[in-house]
């Protein structure tokens, strides 16, 4: 589990360049708003942009400290619920950008998942993965590690498509604030 740490880069899932609908004031005293998820820790944001940014959907923004291109600066940290429409719509194909851009740090995680209690292993957080595919997965990777995705469903047959086992618990974590778990994204 990944230690609390800002985030540097995120990927747009909307744009409300007149602010949020729900703001009540005059739409020439709301602030523009860009609707983020970090590549790191899958943080939702809400960003400033700058006066002048052309933002588009998709875009990879920085958010570090240092000077930013496009964005002004991060507004709050926000939770699944306050994602407009299309950021919730846009949310798992940026996520499923981000594992392939990471397919190490993924595959990493097949070859280094470790028991959580004497019952729960970490595998087992991944939707469709029980006991049988976790001893099959466990056997396999003292074989020898695990190189990529492609090496993944190779070796393990009922495993077609492990990114989308990530994307599923990436998505439950980001939906779910009673998940016990926190596997890939921070609280």
């Amino acid at each position: 589990m990944k230690a609390e740490k800002k985030e540097v880069n995120a990927i747009v899932l909307d744009v409300l360049m007149k602010g949020h609908v729900e703001d009540h004031r005059p739409a020439f005293k709301r602030e523009p708003v860009v609707q983020a998820m970090g590549t790191e820790q899958f943080k939702l944001l809400e960003l400033v942009p700058k006066s002048t940014a052309v933002i588009d959907l998709h875009e990879n923004v920085y958010i570090g400290d240092a000077e930013r291109d496009k964005i002004e600066r991060v507004k709050r940290r926000i939770g699944y619920a306050d994602l407009t429409h299309t950021a919730r719509g846009e949310l798992p194909f940026v996520i499923e950008e981000v594992i392939k851009s990471r397919e190490q740090d993924f595959v990493t995680f097949f070859n280094k998942a470790i028991s959580i209690t004497p019952k729960l292993h970490m595998l087992h957080l991944l939707p469709g993965i029980g006991k049988k595919l976790m001893w099959e997965i466990l056997e396999e990777r003292n074989k020898k590690p695990f190189n990529s995705f492609t090496d993944i469903s190779a070796r393990i047959k009922s495993i077609p498509h492990p990114e989308k086992m990530i994307l599923a618990r990436i998505l439950e974590e980001l939906q779910d604030k009673d998940v016990k778990y926190h596997v890939f994204t921070t609280r």
